[in-house]
């Protein structure tokens, strides 16, 4: 299994917290945030990961090189910024095989990637999405399922209740083409556009955790809930 983990990306509402390095690699009790990605990858005896860098990835390479603790790692580069799915279709280009796991740079899901990787059907289906239960949320949009398929996404607002994308994927290798793209542009805006168009399913797994640091107070609260993961 390969995956391609999104690392290119700045970190704006971070800015006044992690300043030198791009977010993949805060510090997060003494390690940057993707390392803790690569070791739980470990688990699942993945042994290829595509790492789509853009901003300071010169932080990215000098830290992590070229294999981490058996892990190859090939870096899929972005000269000027692609966005999510500009970045996910130039990675693809470094995969072997038909199909890819996809993981956010700046989000963490414990999710079984074993159990997530046995139900996606490789013959019928262009993209599988992880999804979790999550309650009395306003920072995420809501997923709506039907007949076992991902048929919208809803926009943000305060749900109690709501399944929600962890940004965990298992996609085809083809699964662009057919569909008249610019060079950058956003995955999540192309789901949202075309998911009816591509057949889909979801992998749902609840209680388990999630994490996204992207803004300061989740950013804080990974350095305590890391202590008790790891």
């Amino acid at each position: 299994m390969e995956v391609i983990i999104l690392a290119g990306g700045k970190g704006r509402r971070l800015k006044s917290i992690v300043k030198k390095v791009p977010k993949p690699m805060a510090d997060i009790n003494g390690k940057p945030f993707l390392l803790y990605i690569l070791d739980y990858l470990l688990k699942y005896d993945i042994s290829s990961v595509i790492l789509s860098v853009g901003y300071k990835k010169e932080v990215i390479k000098r830290y992590f090189k070229k294999s981490y603790k058996g892990i190859s790692l090939v870096y899929s580069n972005e000269d000027k910024p692609l966005g999510t799915g500009g970045g996910i279709k130039e990675a693809l280009k470094y995969c072997k095989n038909d199909y890819a796991l996809v993981i956010n740079g700046d989000t963490f899901c414990n999710i079984d990637l074993e159990k997530f990787m046995k139900k996606f059907d490789l013959k019928e289906e262009k993209i599988s999405i992880a999804l979790t239960e999550m309650k009395n949320v306003d920072r995420y949009g809501s997923v709506e399922i039907q007949d076992n398929k991902i048929i919208s996404f809803k926009e943000k607002k305060y749900y109690e209740k709501t399944y929600i994308n962890t940004g965990i994927y298992l996609i085809k290798k083809d699964i662009f083409n057919n569909f008249d793209l610019a060079n950058s542009f956003s995955f999540e805006n192309f789901l949202e556009t075309n998911i009816k168009k591509l057949n889909n399913s979801y992998f749902l797994e609840k209680d388990i955790y999630f994490i996204d640091i992207g803004i300061p107070c989740d950013y804080e609260k990974a350095k305590n809930d890391f202590k008790e993961l790891f």
